[in-house]
């Protein structure tokens, strides 16, 4: 599988020393973004293991995408379920709250939306270094993109090279060998990222970005819309409507 000539983001952090075996811990939901993410690091070469996380989630639909497709590719996976009573300022957690429902066009407007889980990225990316430093991994991947960062705070690029900084800092093999941490969307639009991932033979059917549970995605939440509208725009067909 060669990777396509697609401008990726700069690493937030470079390794100290040359790797001629890359191995990476990528963050993964099972979702559009983060399985191109893992496309596209094996594309680049690197040996993955991924990394899921359950914290409470209103459903757990996408962690059987994320299972599904770990066994497609036969890539090593680690499932956390981990319980933070606090989080339910979420939408994404809390039963009472009803999931966003906005016009297309309004999505990217609003500020920071009720989908946002406090802590959640930072977290997860602590819990990837933790899981590099014990594995002898080299690089940690995820997969924030434009349409991320314009209303979750810990989906920037600043955000991510603060982290990266941290992780180099406070843990052994940052300290002795350097740690990188790659969002090699962090600069596409949906529809960018629909084109990168069709162009890596994304198994677009396995993927699930909608925030409801159930069989079918919804097609009325603000993840269906974006998802729609970048398939839209990058003239590709959504196997996962068939």
């Amino acid at each position: 599988m060669s990777a396509p000539k697609i401008e990726v983001a700069a690493p937030f952090a470079v390794q100290n020393k040359p790797k001629a075996h890359k191995k990476a811990i990528v963050l993964f939901s099972g979702g559009l973004d983060s399985t191109t993410c893992l496309y596209w690091a094996l594309a680049n070469g690197y040996t993955c293991e991924t990394l899921t996380v359950t914290y409470g989630q209103k459903h757990a639909r996408e962690i059987k995408s994320a299972q599904k497709i770990a066994e497609k590719l036969n890539v090593k996976t680690h499932f956390l379920d981990i319980k933070l009573p606090w989080l339910v300022s979420s939408s994404l957690v809390d039963p009472a709250q009803p999931l966003p429902v906005h016009p297309v066009e309004e999505i990217e407007q609003h500020a920071i939306p009720s989908t946002y889980v406090p802590g959640r990225n930072l977290l997860f990316l602590a819990l990837a270094g933790s899981l590099l430093d014990s594995i002898g991994a080299d690089t940690i991947i995820a997969g924030p993109n434009a349409v991320d960062f314009s209303g979750y705070p810990d989906c920037t690029p600043a955000f991510y090279q603060a982290v990266a900084c941290a992780l180099n800092r406070g843990t052994q093999k940052g300290v002795t060998e350097g740690i990188e941490v790659l969002a090699p969307l962090m600069h596409l639009n949906k529809a960018d990222i629909v084109r990168l991932a069709d162009s890596l033979h994304v198994p677009f059917e396995l993927t699930w970005s909608c925030y409801a549970g159930g069989d079918k995605p919804c097609g009325q939440c603000d993840s269906c819309k974006l998802r729609a509208k970048g398939f839209q725009e990058a003239g590709v067909k959504d196997t996962s409507l068939n």
